[in-house]
Order: structure tokens, then C-alpha cells, then sequence
């Protein structure tokens, strides 16, 4: 079977536009010539593959399309790099790969360890930050080739590569400790929710997991900030808005100083990652996945 690329360049535009109207004008042509080619497509390969209102979208048929045409691309631009067909006839452009990545290791592991490898294999990175339960939402609808995630198993497809495992500890400033509990004993669990809790944002559910390790109660009702941004949210726990969950590779030094410190020693919420990728991906994905691991190895706990 062979797809027509005008009808797939027209499938990727309404999906990267939400709209076909958007995706008509991006390619200039007609919405009706947008129209017909997404209709020729989805006869050629018997399946719906756009749902079509105000926002389009892919069905689930069209989220593997999109893996499809991206993979596409990048096997194409491999191709065009061992031929000397990059940009201006240079084999040396800059390859672009989508990834999804949490907050956390972002700001800490991730990063920092692959920053030499972008400037080696002249890599630019287009990274969505989520929480790592929902990253691997991403690669399932074609959006990123690959993602850190607390996953174990791939999808049909893709692979997974343990990481290793991020240790959450529950921190506070002093002064926010003495304040909940003043003979230095341990919070109980009513002085702990006292006070608000900081959350990353609304899909961030280490503070219950926590309660639920330490206290052994779940569904709580408990004041919570949420702040979505990893500098913002550290900044909030060091100015005593709150407790919350600190990963130890996130600022090592804190716990010692006293600037932050374990409320409850010797509990701790473990939270394994996992990388997963396209089983056959192009070269320079491949190599990014391998440096990833590594990364990985060298900061994270490893079981």
C-alpha cells in the first residue's frame, strides 16, 4: 500500500493546526481540497482518522498515522544526513526530536546529563513537561518519540528501558516543623494537615502517596497549593508556604544545610522511571536513548 504524501502532509496539518481551515492555509490550498485529501486517505486506509469540530483530532487510528508519518521523517532526514542532503546541502543541521519529560527529572537529572550529547550530535530538543504518570500519554498519541515515564510495560511498538528510581522525601522549612509539632517529635497526621500541602499541579499525587505509606489513609481533603513549576515550587517549600515531596537528586544539599528537612526520616515515597521509545527508531533517536540511560544510571538510585 502506498499513501499519498499530499494527503498525509494534509491528516499532520489539520492534527498540528486543530483545525482544517488552519491546515488549508498552511499549505495553501482550499479547505475543501484539505477536506478531500484527509477523506481520500481515511478510504485508502479504511479507518476514521480525524474527528472533526471545532477542535479536530486524531482517533485512535490517527494517533498511530502520526507515529507513523513521524517516523517517517526522521528515517528520512537519517537518510538525508548519510547523503549529504541536509539543509544547504550540509550534512552537519541541527535534528529536532520531540520528548516528553517530568518536572522533576527535568530539572535535576535529565537535562544535565545529555546536555554535552545535543552539542555532539547536534540535537535540538522539543520537550513537554507532565507528570511522570501521563508522559506516556504523549508517545501513545504520536506526539513525542519518546518518554520518561513511571510505566514498566511498552506500548505494541516501543520499548522500555529502566532508569532507575527517583526517592521523594516529605520536607518542610524549620520553622514550619517547629510550628507543627513543638517537643520535636514527629508531625502526627493531624498537625501535618494543618498546613497546606504544595503540589506540583493537580495530577501531582506524591502527597497522598506519601500519606498513604506513612499514615496508611487515602482519599484525604487537605489544603494544597499547586505550583507548576520546579524553581517556583522549591522556592515556595524554602519560604515555609507548606510541606511537600522533595526528590533527592532535586537538591541534594538541602536535607544537611537545614535550609529544608525530612520531616519523617526513614520514610520516603520510591518512584522507579522508565524511558520508552520506538522499538526501530531512526539514529539520532537512538542515540538519544542511549545517552538517556546512562544519565539515568549515574543519578538515580539503582535497585
Amino acid at each position: 500500500m502506498q499513501l499519498d504524501p499530499r494527503q498525509l502532509a494534509a491528516f499532520d496539518a489539520a492534527i498540528a493546526t486543530t483545525s482544517l481551515s488552519a491546515a488549508a492555509r498552511q499549505l495553501r490550498i482550499t479547505l475543501a481540497a484539505t477536506s478531500l485529501r484527509i477523506k481520500a486517505l481515511e478510504a485508502t486506509l479504511g479507518q476514521r482518522l480525524l474527528v472533526r469540530g471545532k477542535v479536530a483530532r486524531a482517533t485512535i487510528a490517527g494517533q498511530a498515522l502520526l507515529t507513523h508519518i513521524k517516523r517517517v521523517r526522521l528515517l528520512e532526514a537519517d537518510l538525508g544526513a548519510a547523503m549529504g542532503l541536509g539543509a544547504g546541502n550540509e550534512s552537519h543541521a541541527f535534528q529536532s526530536l520531540s520528548i516528553a519529560v517530568n518536572a522533576d527529572s527535568l530539572g535535576s537529572w535529565f537535562l544535565s546529563g545529555i546536555q554535552d550529547a545535543l552539542l555532539d550530535q547536534r540535537l535540538t530538543l522539543n520537550v513537554t513537561v507532565d507528570d511522570q504518570e501521563h508522559t506516556l500519554e504523549l508517545l501513545k498519541n504520536g506526539d513525542v518519540i519518546g518518554c520518561v515515564t513511571t510505566a514498566p510495560n511498552p506500548l505494541r511498538g516501543c520499548l522500555a528501558e529502566a532508569l532507575g528510581t527517583m526517592r521523594y522525601r516529605c520536607v518542610a522549612t524549620q520553622k514550619l516543623r517547629e510550628a507543627l509539632s513543638s517537643d520535636h517529635s514527629e508531625p502526627s497526621l493531624h498537625q501535618l494537615l494543618s498546613q497546606p500541602a504544595i503540589g506540583f499541579n493537580t495530577k501531582d499525587s506524591l502527597q497522598d502517596q506519601f500519606l498513604k505509606q506513612c499514615f496508611g489513609v487515602s482519599d484525604l481533603s487537605y489544603p494544597r497549593h499547586h505550583i507548576p513549576a520546579s524553581d517556583a515550587y522549591r522556592a515556595a517549600l524554602c519560604a515555609g508556604l507548606g510541606w511537600g515531596m522533595q526528590a533527592d537528586v532535586q537538591a541534594p544539599n538541602d536535607l544537611p544545610s537545614g535550609e529544608l528537612i525530612d520531616l519523617y526520616p526513614g520514610r520516603f515515597v520510591d518512584v522507579p522511571l522508565f524511558w520508552h521509545h520506538w522499538q526501530h527508531e531512526p539514529s539520532q533517536a537512538a542515540r538519544l536513548t542511549r545517552v538517556v540511560v546512562a544519565a539515568a544510571k549515574q543519578r538515580l538510585i539503582q535497585k
